[in-house]
């Protein structure tokens, strides 16, 4: 009987200590932020896990949880580029978010600008990220944002242009504004000189900016900063400044 009650005793230990590990004991979330968007944070993962507060995660059961519809909860919020979430064996969920980076802001007038991100995304407008970016405007720009950049012919043109100027220290320092209007004609506004710069259309980017590279170097030197208003780069190997 002795040796019965013992046998009792150790199984009961290990069905509690089993049902102890079939609970969520911990929701351990890590964002993989090295750019330091701030759009999300661990709070705002917290709230799309739990659907906003509806579900309890912490305490209940994992034959309770769906890990599969949190992680896609995650997935479709716009600011979070990859998720993922799965039990570890001490029976914590672990969720791992990486954040998309905007490089560039949609402005409109009396409207909140989107973000563009550099995968192409459109992120929502956010007053989260206060991040000096590249500033997209004119009468192209509700075409643009209807859908990610890389998904259009007209968006991957103007998605190679930015990306350009974000990836080169000089452009990325001197381009403060790029104007699209309907035709996809591309006017530029310096951070430090007073010219504009009509760029045309997004194609021969590397080209035109070569130019432009000559006009700043040799020819804006001899005349001063500010001693033109205004420099053309449409047309094949010209420079016209006025």
């Amino acid at each position: 009987m002795a040796v019965i009650a013992a046998v009792m005793i150790i199984t009961i230990a290990f069905s509690e200590r089993d049902n102890d590990s079939d609970l969520c004991k911990e929701v351990v979330i890590r964002i993989d932020n090295q750019h330091e968007n701030f759009f999300v944070d661990e709070q705002d993962v917290t709230n799309l896990i739990t659907d906003q507060g509806a579900y309890v995660v912490i305490g209940a059961s994992f034959n309770d949880l769906n890990l599969k519809a949190m992680e896609q909860r995650v997935k479709e919020e716009r600011f979070i580029k990859k998720a993922e979430i799965y039990k570890d064996l001490k029976g914590n969920i672990l969720v791992n978010v990486t954040l998309r980076r905007p490089f560039a802001r949609v402005i409109r007038e009396g409207r909140p600008g989107e973000f563009i991100a550099l995968d192409g995304a459109i992120l929502p407008p956010s007053s989260k990220f206060a991040t000096r970016t590249l500033l997209v405007s004119g009468d192209y720009v509700p075409e643009l944002i209807r859908q990610d950049l890389n998904e259009t012919p007209e968006g991957k043109a103007l998605f190679k242009l930015m990306n350009f100027i974000d990836k080169d220290k000089f452009w990325k320092a001197q381009v403060a504004q790029i104007d699209i209007d309907k035709n996809l004609e591309i006017t530029m506004y310096p951070q430090v000189t007073k010219q504009i710069v009509e760029f045309g259309k997004p194609e021969n980017v590397e080209d035109k900016f070569r130019r432009l590279k000559t006009f700043y170097t040799q020819i804006l030197p001899r005349k001063g900063w500010n001693g033109y208003r205004r420099v053309n780069l449409k047309y094949k190997n010209q420079i016209i400044a006025e």
